[in-house]
């Protein structure tokens, strides 16, 4: 066994995500716990009873169909999973949420598969997480049954029926009727043996080019992201009957309008579901509507808006300033916008606060390898301002060599780093796992790769991620992959991908390409081979073309210099028009 492998050592009370729903629960059963507006204008409306008595259904699915089994954590490497996993391959949805507790009660763990994925990329995921069941929205069948018969693990298929219409895949179950085979309790010794020893995973993109799943302790997320510190204090909470105690004083109603298959979506929802909230979902949500986000909104109440950078903050601040001159919407309800995933431009929190003085904005700063690491606020009045954080609890700065932590007031720009609450590791990768989670004097620190100082007043700078990776829209989009996927065309003779700057995403993708001796192709045509292999949201939005692409001596692609050529461009502007919207939703 791995004797650096552990966790921070364990408080007096641990929790588990699902234990902690169960008792909010029992001490607000009839508050509304998730609200789904539908496209046809009715409104489906899930109390925390409804949504305890529904997972715990799921829960008994999955038992009676064989999964369950755990291998205690003490007997694992830190890369190892003692669980079976779940997948869930949905839009936003009540199922999605329902889909990770119902996991949880069972004693499974679930994890999220990026709906844009193509058949091949979902394929890699299925298989690198050894999925054994999976939940999914009907629209996204057909994809799945191109891969399904190559996944021998795979053996649990619950369908979520949606507009698309589709069949129910052979061998599939409804996910209602499967359900409604169960009944809404579960049996007392596997309610007892919840642990925080239990798993939660993100898979994240990371800076590998392939999708990673980040793996921790249900003890250390619910506190590192998930709600497990008091709003007040931000200091843990000490026992389930604090927690249920507090739910009298919730009944607060966040919209999400990013997917649930990212985590900041479902990390803000959980901390809602913690201190006995609401989540509200939009009738919309394969993609990003603002009127019907506004309309939604205005009809419910809504307190607080998650939205993920400016890909979301510029159509969405059009919408309210129109709705303010119109006078209608009425969003006089929020008091706050927040943003994660993605930092929010100082234009754009400006023009919020411009439109309604009275919310603040928020930005969080996190990763799936650290959680919540820090947060901006920003009020009418105050100056706009992006990359810098109060830092949250076992925030620090790393020096260059990890050898040591850096006071504040240093000179030097480290890695930023987390200390305490922080993953067991990277799924089935002991290599990265190491690299990832170092240990220093003792004390094992996430380092996740972004670089970052701590000033002499104790605020967080930060400079960005120190790799290849484009974040554009809020996701993360790992050069190598898209270069590879347009080497696939037998024209292009070396590429290199880089991100540029952009209004709309923050930062888009551009490709550096070289064409074979007297290769002729279109840009279309090149980007109809590289949606063969990857996600469409992770194609260029330009092509820029050159006789020789610049590499080190020892062959490595020059970032530096393709980045440049990346904001030079040359006529790509009817690419970029080409792939309008890939990174919408």
């Amino acid at each position: 066994m791995d004797d650096q492998a552990g966790h921070s050592a364990p408080t007096a009370t641990e929790f588990n995500l699902a234990a902690v729903h169960e008792a909010v629960e029992a001490a607000v059963p009839d508050r509304d716990c998730i609200v789904a507006y539908r496209a046809d204008g009715s409104v489906d409306r899930r109390t925390y009873r409804d949504v305890g008595d529904r997972t715990r259904r799921l829960a008994g699915a999955l038992r009676a169909r064989g999964l369950g089994r755990v291998v205690e954590r003490s007997r694992l490497d830190s890369h190892e999973s003692g669980q079976d996993h779940v997948a869930l391959y949905l839009h936003n949805c009540p199922e999605y949420v329902e889909g990770m507790l119902g996991a949880y009660k069972a004693r499974t763990v679930p994890f999220n598969v990026n709906y844009r994925y193509v058949a091949e990329e979902l394929e890699y995921l299925l298989r690198d997480s050894g999925a054994r069941a999976i939940v999914y929205h009907s629209a996204f069948a057909p994809t799945l049954a191109e891969v399904r018969d190559r996944l021998d693990d795979l053996e649990v298929l619950f369908q979520v029926p949606d507009a698309s219409g589709n069949d129910l895949l052979p061998g599939a179950v409804w996910l209602e009727d499967a359900l409604a085979e169960q009944p809404t309790t579960l049996p007392d010794e596997l309610v007892s043996s919840w642990s925080p020893d239990d798993l939660y995973i993100l898979y994240t993109g990371g800076t590998t080019g392939m999708p990673k799943g980040v793996m921790w302790r249900q003890g250390d997320i619910f506190v590192a992201a998930m709600g497990g510190r008091r709003n007040a204090d931000q200091q843990e909470w000490s026992s389930y009957g604090q927690i249920a105690e507090n739910a009298a004083a919730g009944g607060a109603k966040l919209l999400p309008g990013p997917p649930f298959m990212h985590g900041a979506a479902h990390w803000v929802a959980f901390n809602f579901f913690t201190n006995a909230n609401t989540i509200v979902l939009p009738s919309v949500t394969d993609r990003l509507d603002v009127d019907d986000l506004l309309a939604t909104i205005s009809a419910e109440g809504v307190n607080v808006v998650l939205i993920v950078g400016d890909a979301f903050g510029r159509p969405l601040v059009d919408g309210i300033e129109a709705a303010v001159e119109a006078g209608t919407p009425d969003l006089s309800s929020v008091l706050a916008i927040a943003s994660g995933g993605a930092a929010l431009s100082p234009g754009v929190k400006s023009r919020m606060l411009a439109a309604m003085p009275s919310i603040i904005v928020m930005d969080g700063l996190g990763a799936s390898e650290t959680g919540q690491q820090g947060t901006q606020l920003t009020a009418a009045g105050q100056e706009a301002s992006t990359g810098d954080f109060t830092p949250g609890p076992g925030m620090c700065i790393l020096s260059d060599d990890l050898s040591s932590v850096l006071e504040a007031g240093h000179d030097e720009m480290g890695w930023l780093g987390q200390a305490g609450r922080v993953p067991l590791g990277y799924l089935g990768d002991a290599d990265k796992t190491a690299r990832t989670f170092p240990v220093i004097d003792g004390v094992r620190y996430a380092v996740p790769g972004d670089r970052a100082r701590l000033t002499a007043e104790g605020r967080l700078e930060l400079f960005g991620r120190d790799s290849v990776t484009i974040n554009s829209g809020g996701e993360k989009i790992f050069a190598e992959e898209v270069e590879q996927a347009l080497l696939h065309h037998p024209a292009v003779r070396d590429c290199v991908v880089a991100g540029r700057p952009s209004d709309r995403w923050g930062n888009e993708v551009v490709a550096v390409v070289a064409l074979a001796d007297g290769a002729e192709v279109d840009d279309e045509e090149l980007l109809e081979e590289a949606g063969r292999h990857i996600a469409r949201y992770k194609l260029p939005k330009a092509i820029v073309r050159r006789d020789v692409l610049q590499r080190s001596p020892s062959g490595k692609a020059d970032y530096r210099w393709a980045r440049d050529q990346a904001v030079a461009g040359d006529g790509d502007q009817a690419v970029a028009g080409s792939v309008e919207g890939a990174n919408q939703g």
